[in-house]
This record gives structure tokens, sequence and C-alpha cells, in this order.
């Protein structure tokens, strides 16, 4: 099923594809947010401000929401805040990140071993639709971009695993270093700049807060995709309700339904 949430906007204009990777196509991190929630709770619990664990986790999944999309350093660098807030001295962002990735490869190093083995389909880790999906979409002759807050190296390898980074003629693009380097914000710019494309002309998929605004900021159609993960039959109503939010002109909870998705964003 397809919420259309702009009755009247569709996508027969597009030429390009802004894909968020996590959430959006790839199941691989599927349970970040248990794991990062609780470990940045427990860092400022042991600041012992009187705070209950309950107000701190709210504080928490506010940030880590709102900055899901944008380069996992920009969680750590407000974590790092609130602990300054609170009278603490921070570590570094990057020592926080570098906790974060250590414990989110216990919990995945097994679904990783699992695709390079061959043990496990890709499709047992993506999005439902997602291939048929993207093979639409090249087969109307659109460019396709990734871009994810995940760092370089691993969308890379893990979009290979997956067997999508085929698709992405545009180019697979993640997090750098140097913050400077690269965004989606900045990617999209780049690419309205090129002035090969317009804003008008973009189409977005995306799990997250940032990816759907900036694809809305340049002028282009957005999808949300609020998953209940990780089966992804169901739209999960928080995550609607912040995509909706941004400017999410549809709603899907995965891409199974190709025909009635092809027939909301192409009408002609």
């Amino acid at each position: 099923m397809i919420e259309h949430l702009r009755p009247g906007v569709h996508a027969n204009d597009a030429r390009v594809v802004l894909f968020d990777f996590d959430g959006t196509l790839s199941l691989i991190r599927t349970g970040w947010v248990d794991i990062m929630v609780p470990q940045m709770v427990g860092i400022l619990a042991a600041l012992k401000t009187g705070e209950s664990e309950d107000t701190l986790r709210g504080i928490v999944e506010e940030f880590v929401a709102r900055l899901t999309g944008k380069e996992t350093i920009y969680q750590m660098m407000e974590l790092a805040e609130q602990v300054r807030l609170r009278h603490g001295q921070p570590e570094d962002p990057k020592v926080y990140k570098k906790m974060y990735l250590d414990a989110l490869h216990e919990t995945i190093k097994d679904r990783l071993e699992d695709l390079r083995s061959g043990r496990v389909a890709p499709e047992a880790h993506l999005v439902p639709g997602s291939r048929a999906l993207l093979e639409e979409l090249r087969g109307r002759g659109l460019k396709l971009y990734l871009a994810s807050g995940t760092d370089h190296d691993n969308v890379v390898e893990e979009a290979q695993l997956l067997d999508v980074y085929r698709y992405f003629d545009g180019g697979v693009f993640g997090a750098l270093d140097d913050l400077s380097k690269f965004s989606k914000a900045l990617l999209v710019k780049q690419i309205v700049e090129s002035s090969e494309y317009s804003g008008a002309e973009f189409l977005g998929f995306g799990d997250g807060y940032v990816e759907i605004e900036v694809v809305k900021q340049a002028g282009g159609v957005a999808v949300g995709v609020a998953s209940e993960e990780p089966a992804c039959v169901k739209v999960d109503g928080w995550k609607r309700e912040r995509l909706a939010g941004v400017g999410a002109d549809f709603i899907v909870a995965n891409f199974e339904n190709l025909a009635e998705l092809r027939a909301a964003l192409f009408p002609n």
C-alpha cells in the first residue's frame, strides 16, 4: 500500500534518483538504534545528574532520529555536546563513534559473513521489492545515486554484497572523515549545479529525516520508506510522522507492489 500525502504530485519529470541505503534498501544494519541509544543513555547516566533513564532516553532518541541520514559522526558530536551540557568532559566524537561501530559490528558480523560466503542470498537483507524497483528505474533511463551516512568503505562493500552497487551509475557515496567533502545536501547541490539536472528532476527514496528534506528543498519528489523493521511489512507510525513532517510526498513500507508504486510515481 502506498500513502499519497500530496495528491497530484508525481515524478514524471524525474531524471535522477537519490537513494539512502540503510533502512531504505539495506537491512544489514537493522537494529542499529537498539545499540546506539542504550550506549548513549549509559554514557549520560554515568554523569549522575539526577535525570531519570526515561528522560535521558527521550533526549537521546530525539537527536538520534533527527540526525538519522546524516553522517554517524553528527550523532556522536551531539552526544559530546549533551555530555558537555551536563558539565562532563566528553570524549572526542570519533571515540564515541568507534565504541558504537565496535558494538554494531558484533551484531552484524554474522550477517556480513553469511553474505560473503553465499550462505544467505542478498534478498534476505534487502527491503522487499528493492531489486525490482532498481531495475524499473534504470529501465526508465534514470540516473541513480546512492548516498549514505555510513562510512564510505562500508557502504561500498555492503552494496556489493547485496548486489545493488551495479545499479548506481551516478555513484555510491558514504561518509568521509573530512565532513566538508561529503554530505547528502552537498551531493544534491553539486548535481543541480552541474547544469545537467534541475531540482525538480529529482526523485528521492529514504527512511530518514535528512534525505527527504534535502530532496524536497531542491524541489524534487520524495518517497518516505517508513518500514517497521526487520519484516518491512507494516508502516512504522513514528517513522511515518517524522517523514511526513519534513515533506515526504509518498509513504511506503516496502516496494513489493511495484505496479502500484509505478502508477503513483509515473502516472503518464
